[in-house]
């Protein structure tokens, strides 16, 4: 009786497999060198598929249900084995049980940054990350493709693999995309479903599928983010006037609060009024008010004093040394001066003053001489 014991306990005749590691995707069945018994019982969880592997070659799969096997239900394995339907011998085989649920929270993102042409800032750097869930719908593909001989296969060792093919797939979609970068963060939906369709082909030679595709952010590099938040907070601010005045006023009543600190309280809030003065002037972003400027002063009209026989007189406006000339009481020769001058000078040497003297006609020319009388 003990002979018999030992002889059955050589033979499999309960295969099934049960796991709590949530990212096992393939485990092989442990036989240790046994035979399996002619009519074992193979259970096959939802959510599983049994993969025959005999000498090497891809046999039957079996998907979800209870199994005796028997030549009946191993077409495959009893063709390869030459296997009449009187077979009754044990036989030996590689069982593969692979998990066909999805595999969710699977994360990617691109290592390097995206050169893209934005229609309104140019040529920028784009990052992106995400979520995508992967779901085995071929076994027996996904066994001879990727796992092979593996027999503890998880998403850990084909979850690189497909972001690579994502990334590659993603940067193409959006350099070619011509979405600019202010409008990503409405068609990364759209984004998500082209770049799905575009890998569906490839991750199906491998025997899976890529359920959901999920891009969770577009991000800019950090300096252009902050420049663009300044941006915003310029545009928030609107009346850069009024938002100076509110500023200056907040600033006085801290000041107020803390009478010890009054000087350096005072020369923050001058430098802080300079600075958003000088900000008004020349814009938010250094450029010219969007308002016309305020004209310059008028130039300062000198007054002039005019020496004569010893005696000063004046002062003199350039309008009234206008019509003096005219009068003959000014000429080229006289002596004027004033503040700033360095002394008395003839008023034909100074430009401002000359040009009252060219505006008045020369003196009419000498009458033609008589021509000579003749004698009669």
């Amino acid at each position: 009786m003990p002979i018999f014991d030992f002889l059955r306990g050589e033979f499999i005749d309960v295969i099934h497999w049960t796991e709590d590691n949530r990212a096992k995707m393939v485990h092989r069945f442990e036989r240790e060198g046994h035979a399996i018994k002619y009519g074992a019982k193979l259970t096959v969880r939802e959510g599983q598929a049994a993969v025959f592997v005999h000498e090497g070659q891809i046999a039957d799969v079996f998907p979800p249900g209870l199994y005796m096997l028997e030549t009946n239900n191993m077409p495959i394995l009893t063709t390869l084995q030459h296997w009449d339907h009187g077979f009754q011998s044990p036989f030996k085989s590689e069982i593969y049980f692979v998990a066909t649920t999805r595999f969710t929270d699977l994360k990617w993102g691109t290592k390097n940054p995206i050169m893209c042409r934005d229609p309104e800032f140019g040529p920028v750097r784009l990052r992106a990350f995400g979520t995508y869930t992967v779901r085995v719908t071929d076994p027996g593909r996904f066994i001879s493709e990727i796992v092979g001989t593996d027999g503890e296969f998880t998403t850990d060792e084909i979850t690189y693999q497909l972001r690579n093919i994502i990334v590659s797939r993603f940067s193409a979609a959006v350099a070619g995309s011509g979405i600019p970068v202010l409008d990503m963060a409405a068609n990364t939906e759209d984004l998500a479903k082209f770049v799905a369709a575009k890998i569906a082909p490839e991750v199906a030679e491998y025997g899976i599928e890529l359920p959901m595709l999920m891009i969770e952010n577009i991000s800019l590099p950090q300096a252009v983010e902050e420049a663009m938040d300044r941006r915003t907070s310029m545009g928030v601010i609107g009346d850069l006037g009024k938002y100076t005045q509110y500023q200056a006023a907040e600033a006085m009543a801290e000041a107020a609060k803390n009478p010890g600190g009054g000087m350096g309280a005072g020369l923050g809030m001058g430098m802080g009024m300079g600075m958003a003065h000088q900000m008004a002037q020349t814009g938010p972003w250094g450029s010219a008010p969007s308002a016309a400027a305020a004209p310059p002063p008028p130039p300062v009209e000198h007054v002039w004093h005019i020496a004569e026989n010893g005696q000063t007189h004046g002062p003199y406006s350039k309008a009234k040394l206008g019509r003096m000339a005219q009068e003959g009481t000014l000429t080229r020769d006289t002596l004027v001066w004033t503040a700033g001058a360095d002394g008395w000078t003839k008023a034909g040497e100074i430009n401002e003053l000359a040009q009252l003297f060219t505006v008045m006609p020369p003196p009419p020319p000498p009458p033609p001489p008589a021509p000579p009388s003749t004698g009669g």
